[in-house]
């Protein structure tokens, strides 16, 4: 079996970005881009009052200066005339500099006088004014291929006029649950009967990761159901099930994707939880076969399937945020197979400690809505004390930050 790093590699070196579109620019959030974005003007494209205020000529303002107002310039209008000596103009935000101006004194700064102001603060030249090109020149690259689309980078592509953007789109992920004990999610729940909630929750996942998700339901553990369900699945850009993928007498998995065509990548990794996890391709199609436990799924979920789903949409940076961290407590596990032990991290002088979120056990949901990141236990050891150095993959948004 594949090591944890090891089976990241060869899932990511199957992983290649798709095809792009052209999307408006507000359904390109969370996508990358897939051209250069140039700027077809100078940002400002004039300059322009960076304040509410007066423009004025600093030779005017020496000391205690009082100026004829002569003029108004709203934003949006051009000036009418050039600012002449000893006179000022009413101007605001955003509205051209007038020619003769060259500084703004904000209204704060004067005693807003209608007919004549009085200025008595010193006035450098250039104060309050965003000049031609300050922020970006025409036919500047603002925003390049391969860049993740933000709320700021929206902003930039707006500004310019940008009203399109063509990007790396977004995969359909079909997911699979299969087992006769399963019922769907608001299905009267019966003894020997538990929801599926696995479908849910890849289709949650798939989601946060920009993807669009295809729930295709429960298969049943009949050669014929798999067929069916899983022949609709493999159309779909990546496939995962869940469930059916170990070695028991109903576990069809494995084997009716290799009928179907799958060339199996890998089966099994060398980790605990999640070990029957299983990656395999078939014309491009990224196939992942998850175990059913649903801890077990979720983790498989976050080391192995989000990375190559964000590698297919054009991501540069494909893996959370790993960090060190400091055990607060003694752990034990087996040896031969690395642990994904998960963790709570708070922060400490600079540094981060590391908690269990509870009971390890597979079906302990509880313990992933506490986490923090999952914590990797190498293979060799078997004990860990409080005060040894591990390594966390931070997978929650809300992981308590190192302090200042």
């Amino acid at each position: 079996m594949p090591s944890l790093e090891e089976a990241r590699r060869l899932i990511l070196d199957h992983a290649v970005p798709l095809g792009t579109e052209s999307v408006e620019l507000i359904d390109s959030m969370g996508l990358v881009t897939a051209e250069d974005i140039v700027a077809p003007w100078d940002m400002p494209l004039c300059d322009n009052s960076a304040m509410d205020g007066y423009a004025v000529r600093v030779a005017d303002c020496g000391g205690s200066a009082k100026l004829r107002v002569t003029g108004f310039i709203p934003a949006g209008s051009l000036p009418a005339t050039s600012l002449l000596p000893g006179c000022a103009f009413k101007i605001m935000t955003g509205a051209r500099i007038p020619e003769g101006c060259d500084a703004v004194v904000p209204f704060e700064e004067t005693d807003g006088g209608c007919e004549i102001v009085t200025i008595s603060t010193r006035v450098r030249a250039g104060q309050h004014i965003r000049f031609t090109a300050a922020d970006v020149h025409r036919g500047e690259v603002v925003v390049p291929a391969g860049e993740l689309i933000r709320a700021p980078e929206i902003s930039m592509m707006a500004a310019l006029g940008k009203s399109r953007v063509t990007v790396f789109r977004r995969p359909r992920v079909a997911i699979l649950s299969t087992g006769d004990e399963l019922v769907a999610l608001g299905e009267d729940v019966v003894p020997g009967k538990v929801i599926d909630s696995n479908g849910v929750t890849l289709a949650a996942s798939v989601k946060e990761c920009g993807a669009n998700p295809e729930l295709l339901g429960i298969v049943r553990d009949t050669r014929a159901s798999h067929i069916a369900k899983m022949t609709v699945g493999l159309k779909a850009d990546i496939f995962i099930t869940s469930a059916g993928v170990s070695v028991g007498e109903r576990d069809l998995v494995r084997e009716v994707l290799t009928e179907l065509g799958m060339s199996q990548v890998f089966y099994g990794v060398d980790v605990r939880p999640g070990g029957p996890t299983t990656f395999g391709v078939l014309n491009g199609r990224l196939i992942f076969c998850l175990p059913g436990n649903p801890v077990a799924s979720m983790i498989m979920f976050e080391e192995l399937i989000r990375p190559a789903i964000l590698k297919v949409m054009g991501y540069k940076r494909v893996l959370r945020p790993h960090v060190q961290a400091v055990l607060q407590e003694s752990v034990s596990k087996r040896a031969g197979r690395v642990k994904l032990l998960r963790v709570r991290l708070e922060s400490s002088n600079g540094a981060y400690k590391a908690f269990s979120s509870g009971d390890q056990s597979t079906g302990m949901l509880k313990t992933l809505t506490r986490a923090d990141g999952i914590a990797v236990l190498p293979a060799e050891r078997t004990s860990f004390t409080a005060g040894d150095e591990i390594e966390v993959h931070v997978i929650s948004s809300n992981a308590v930050m190192l302090e200042a």
